[in-house]
């Protein structure tokens, strides 16, 4: 990977609350967690913190509120080795979410978009020699489509992580190099059931709408890679899970990083998956600390 590929991450910023819990509740039913702690987040926040300890240089374009949760959020980025002049101030609310983490690993969550909904794209600056720009489905969508508008016409490469699941116009998929789904959003995209979805049958289809390169992420059972006709299947890395909130997030933002910094593609999966396979094995409180050496290390030892 080339030293610092340049790449901007337009999307979400949340103060998230994390409660341990033994289980989701139900309508009407009151649980009581273990333990709660407070994170950075967003999908547009954590891809960003993710590509830059991947090694790129990331400038994020987002917005917050006029309350307390944006100052945090603006140090999170800065501690994260974010670039932040593209973050914008609304009055109002900064958007938050809560999530329950199970015992499993896995987690349940909702969010409140806040300020994300008011972003305005046509403030928004592609920096000099970016060479990718990274979407998700936190903000409105007219505009992923006016930034993805933007930076296609300047050369850039457009990835769109289509999460949280969300139908996607034909328009923006057009514009996207590269879409990354996980199983239930490529079966939301193609509108069939996911019990039954073969994940190399719905990147191929899911290429047919625009997209000139499809990754299904799979979890642990891997991904699946479609790009020039071709489908492939990566195996994940054997690890012991600690917890998967915010796996798919590491994986985007190092894919990213790598991709940018001139990796093939199947490299730059294989890479994310490293960084994925590491963030969901050590404490949440320790994944700052993941960086690209130690991505390599463990794509390495794989």
């Amino acid at each position: 990977m080339r030293p610092n590929p340049v790449l901007l991450c337009v999307g979400s910023l949340h103060h998230d609350v994390i409660v341990e819990a033994p289980g989701l509740p139900r309508a009407d039913q009151t649980l009581a967690g273990h333990s709660v702690r407070y994170a950075f987040g967003g999908k547009g926040g954590n891809q960003a913190a993710a590509a830059a300890r991947a090694g790129a240089e990331v400038h994020m374009a987002g917005a917050v509120g006029s309350d307390d949760a944006a100052m945090l959020l603006r140090s999170a980025l800065d501690h994260a080795g974010v670039r932040r002049s593209g973050v914008q101030t609304h009055p109002g609310p900064s958007g938050m979410s809560v999530a329950i983490s199970l015992p499993d690993g896995s987690y349940g969550a909702v969010i409140v978009s806040g300020a994300n909904l008011l972003l305005r794209a046509d403030a928004v600056q592609v920096p000099r020699n970016c060479a990718a720009l990274l979407l998700q489905s936190e903000i409105p969508e007219a505009a992923n489509l006016a930034v993805a508008r933007r930076a296609r016409a300047e050369g850039v490469r457009v990835i769109l992580n289509a999460a949280p699941a969300r139908q996607v116009t034909g328009d923006l998929l057009a514009l996207t190099d590269l879409l990354v789904v996980n199983r239930g959003e490529a079966a939301d995209l193609l509108r069939r059931p996911e019990a039954s979805l073969d994940a190399a049958r719905a990147a191929a289809d899911l290429a047919q709408l625009g997209p000139r390169a499809v990754i299904v992420t799979l979890g642990g059972d891997g991904l699946v890679v479609h790009q020039d006709g071709r489908t492939d299947r990566q195996a994940a890395q054997s690890v012991k899970v600690t917890s998967t909130h915010g796996a798919g997030d590491a994986f985007i933002g190092a894919l990213a990083a790598a991709w940018a910094g001139g990796a093939t593609l199947r490299e730059a999966a294989a890479f994310g998956q490293a960084a994925a396979g590491l963030h969901v094995s050590i404490a949440p409180d320790a994944r700052h600390e993941i960086d690209a050496a130690m991505i390599r290390a463990a794509l390495a030892s794989a």
